[in-house]
C-alpha cells in the first residue's frame, strides 16, 4: 500500500500496482504521484476524473524546473488520466508540454558500416594488460547492437542474468526501471562465449558477465573511448561532440534496423511497435513511435502502411539518451 491521502488514492495504489505487475518499478513515477496527491488535497479535489483547471494547474512549470521534469511530470498524468478513462470515468488528457521538444538526430549506421565495426573490433590487439577493457569490446558491441539495450545496461549484467545457453538475458536495473526478458541471435552468443572462454581464471569468478582480464568491471567512460577508436579503424568518420556516432547510437541503429527487418518482413506496424518497445524497455509508446519516422526516413518505401499514420498519428518528437 502506497502512502497516498487524497481523492484519487485508491486508484494511485492500483494503476501503480498494475503498472508494476508489468515489471515496470515506478520508483520516479511514485514521487510524482506522491505530489499530485498532495496537490490534491491542497485545492479540496472531491470528484474522481481529472478536469482541465487541475491539469492546467499541474502542468505550470515550476521555479528552476527544467523543460524535461516538466514533460515528465506532464507525461505521468496523462497516463494518468487515460487509466481512468480506461476505468470509465470522464477524465481530461492533456496534451505533451511543447516547450520540450529535443532537436538532436541520432546517427544510424547502415549494415555496411556496422559489418565495418565489428571486423574492427576484431582486430583489436588484445594485449597482456590485465587493466584493459580491450578483451571485452567484440562481443560487448555485438550484444549491444544485437539486443538494442543500453551501454549502462550492458556493463551492469551479472553472470546469472545471461543465459548463453537459451540466448536470453535479464535486464534488471534499467533506465526507466522496467524489469525484462530479451533473447539475442546466435552469432551474439557465439561471439559472448568466445570471450567468456578467453579470460583467465581469476576473471571467471567475478559477478559481473562483462569484466577486464583482472577481473574488474567495465567502465564505461573508457568503453566510450574505445568506440572512437573503433570507428577509426573502421574508417568511419566521427564529426564532433554532439554530432555522433555516439555509442548510444548504436541503440538507435538497432531500433531502425529492426522495424525495417520487421516491415519487409511484412510485419504490421501495430504489431511491430509493441514488440520493439518492449524490447527497448520504453514506458510507452510514444516513445519507440520516433523509429517510425526516421526509419520511413531511411529506407523510402519500406513502411509504405506509415506513411499515411505518420502524418497525424505520430508526433514530431526528438531524441535522448532515455530513448
Amino acid at each position: 500500500m502506497h502512502e497516498f491521502h487524497g481523492i484519487y488514492a485508491g486508484l494511485l495504489d492500483q494503476y501503480i500496482n498494475f503498472k508494476q505487475s508489468l515489471g515496470y518499478k515506478f520508483v520516479d513515477a511514485y514521487f510524482t504521484y506522491s505530489f499530485f496527491d498532495r496537490m490534491t488535497l491542497e485545492r479540496e479535489e472531491t470528484t474522481i476524473g481529472i478536469t482541465r483547471d487541475l491539469a492546467d494547474a499541474w502542468a505550470k512549470q515550476r521555479p528552476n524546473e527544467s523543460d524535461s521534469t516538466r514533460y515528465r511530470r506532464v507525461m505521468y498524468l496523462i497516463h494518468f488520466s487515460r487509466y481512468l478513462c480506461d476505468l470509465g470515468y470522464d477524465s481530461f488528457v492533456p496534451t505533451y508540454p511543447t516547450s520540450y521538444k529535443s532537436t538532436f538526430i541520432p546517427y544510424i549506421l547502415t549494415k555496411q558500416q556496422i559489418n565495418d565495426i565489428f571486423k574492427a573490433c576484431d582486430s583489436i590487439e588484445i594485449g597482456s594488460f590485465a587493466n584493459s577493457q580491450a578483451v571485452v569490446i567484440p562481443a560487448l558491441f555485438r550484444l549491444m547492437y544485437g539486443t538494442g539495450i543500453r551501454v549502462g545496461e550492458a556493463v551492469s549484467l551479472l553472470k546469472t542474468d545471461v543465459d548463453l545457453n537459451n540466448n536470453t538475458l535479464i535486464i534488471r536495473d534499467s533506465k526507466n526501471g522496467k524489469e525484462r526478458m530479451i533473447p539475442f541471435a546466435h552469432s551474439v552468443a557465439e561471439a559472448c562465449r568466445g570471450y567468456r572462454s578467453s579470460l583467465p581464471e581469476n576473471a571467471v569468478y567475478a559477478s559481473n558477465f562483462f569484466v577486464r582480464r583482472n577481473g574488474m568491471p567495465c567502465n564505461k567512460k573508457h568503453l566510450y573511448d574505445w568506440f572512437r577508436k573503433v570507428l577509426f579503424v573502421a574508417g568511419i568518420s566521427h564529426g564532433g561532440r554532439g554530432n555522433g556516432p555516439r555509442l548510444h547510437d548504436v541503440r538507435h541503429c538497432f531500433s531502425v534496423h529492426s522495424l525495417a527487418k520487421m516491415a519487409a518482413d511484412g510485419v504490421d506496424l501495430y504489431y511491430s511497435l509493441p514488440i520493439l518497445s518492449e524490447y527497448l524497455g520504453h514506458q510507452s509508446l510514444e516513445a519507440t513511435e520516433k523509429y517510425v519516422r526516421l526509419t520511413a526516413e531511411m529506407y523510402p518505401g519500406l513502411l509504405s502502411q506509415a506513411n499515411n499514420i505518420c502524418a497525424y498519428a505520430f508526433p514530431e518528437a526528438g531524441f535522448t539518451d532515455d530513448d
